[in-house]
């Protein structure tokens, strides 16, 4: 030990444990040197190697079944604490292209998520799974089918994940029945098939069910509508069959 050195080795805490303890405000613990890397780990009760920090190269953790590297809380109290006094902590999760995807901000309080909407899993009634972005109603089942009547008020909504957008939160998911669920935007911004073939789409126009298998059209008899709209179009669409953006707005 060096004389710099200000602490207490042994320390036993509230619950028995040994704590190597430093006392200094700055307290730094250096493991290795030039030419002599330094590293650190952490065994589990089962004598194995959980942790590794690995002074040559980078962080080791336990893998898990799937083969992912996991950190791995089992204390029945487990507590991560982030930042301190005069040093806010955030947390940011990224996806595989690099990019924040969450964003824990401890200096305002926010949530920030790269998704676009809010949705929620639901059972799909139909053999085939649709695809993102079409528009749904609610089958006999209570389950969910593509739309194929005009004006339907048992419309439910738009699939989430078509396009560019995807969902920032997912309710009720339920991994053991995935491949018979899909998530429904509930709310936000979401990519939805139309069919502007019944009727011109311009940016601002209330869209309905239509009769084109899972599609969605301009919303001309307002008093047909009432109860059968999905959301607002962001986007124009001239003619034909196409993807826009829509605000879903259930009415």
């Amino acid at each position: 030990m060096s004389e710099q050195f200000s602490g207490q080795v042994d320390v036993i805490d509230a619950q028995g444990r040994k704590v190597f303890q430093f006392d200094s405000s700055f307290a730094v613990l250096d493991v290795g040197a030039t030419g002599n890397e330094g590293d650190l780990r952490l065994r589990g009760d089962d004598g194995n190697f959980k942790i590794h920090l690995d002074g040559g190269r980078s962080l080791f953790l336990v893998n898990d079944t799937a083969g992912r590297r996991v950190l791995n809380f089992d204390g029945n109290n487990a507590l991560l604490d982030i930042g301190g006094q005069g040093n806010e902590g955030d947390l940011r999760l990224l996806g595989d292209d690099g990019t924040v995807q969450i964003h824990l901000d401890a200096g305002t309080g926010d949530i920030t998520l790269a998704g676009a909407d809010c949705a929620e899993d639901f059972e799909i009634e139909t053999p085939e799974m649709p695809e993102p972005g079409s528009v749904m109603t609610i089958g006999e089942t209570g389950r969910l089918r593509p739309c194929s009547q005009p004006y339907d008020k048992r419309a439910a909504g738009v699939l989430s994940g078509a396009g560019s957008h995807r969902a920032a939160i997912v309710l009720d998911r339920q991994q053991e029945r995935r491949e018979r669920r899909s998530p429904l935007a509930l709310s936000g911004k979401v990519f939805c098939k139309v069919d502007a073939g019944y009727s011109p789409i311009e940016v601002g126009d209330l869209l309905t069910t239509s009769p084109t298998t899972g599609h969605a059209m301009k919303a001309c008899d307002p008093a047909r509508a009432f109860g059968a709209t999905i959301g607002k179009a962001l986007q124009p669409l001239t003619g034909g069959l196409g993807l826009v953006t829509i605000l879903v707005a259930l009415q």
